[in-house]
Order: structure tokens, then sequence, then C-alpha cells
């Protein structure tokens, strides 16, 4: 992937790069959502509660009451993200939002889509 990577894309990897070093987890995440708006996650593990950075940053958004995403990224050491997260990002925001994949150096590793 090449470094040319939209501002407001690079915004959401610096966010979720940050999440995952000051939580010290194993993901961060950063979504947008149709006005802009951005939130934030980390790797949830609680014993009784497990979600992955994405999922929680989706989950986030919707209960500020967005209706749609523009973007997702998370920043993580794994080479892929699981179906369950790609699933989050489409219902809330349809299987053509993209979600950026970056390494815990913040640099862009892929770009999926939700689909």
């Amino acid at each position: 992937m090449t470094d040319a990577v939209d501002p407001e894309d690079r915004k959401i990897i610096t966010l979720a790069r940050s999440a995952r070093a000051r939580n010290g987890v194993p993901e961060g995440a950063a979504v947008r959502d149709e006005t802009g708006r951005t939130y934030v996650a980390a790797t949830v593990a609680l014993p009784s509660l497990r979600l992955s950075a994405l999922r929680t940053a989706v989950a986030m958004a919707v209960a500020s009451g967005a209706t749609s995403l523009e973007a997702a990224a998370v920043v993580t050491e794994a080479d892929a993200l699981p179906e369950d997260d790609l699933a989050a990002v489409r219902d809330l925001g349809g299987p053509a939002v993209p979600v950026l994949l970056a390494g815990p150096d913040g640099r862009p590793r892929a770009t999926a889509t939700a689909s």
C-alpha cells in the first residue's frame, strides 16, 4: 500500500494507534461517521465481555446516534480482520465503507471494504 493516505483517514489511523498504545491492548480502532465525528476504541477483554476494538468503536458510534460510517481504521499486528469486525462496519455503513488496516507503527498495510 502506498503512503498516500487521505488526511482524514490518516487522522483515524493516528487515533486508533493512540488508543492501542495508551491502553496497552492488541488493537486500537477508530471510525468516522457520516457527519465527520470520530469514535475511538481499544480492545475490550473483560471476563464477561470481549469485543474487538473495531466492534467497540462501531458500538460507540451507534450509541452516539450515528446512522452511517464513512471510514474505519484498525491498528493491529494481525494481517487481516475477522469477518465479525467487517460485519459490524457493514451493518452501520454498508458494504462499500473502506476499512484501513495499519501496523503498530501506524503504517497502512491494506484497505478493504466492509463487503
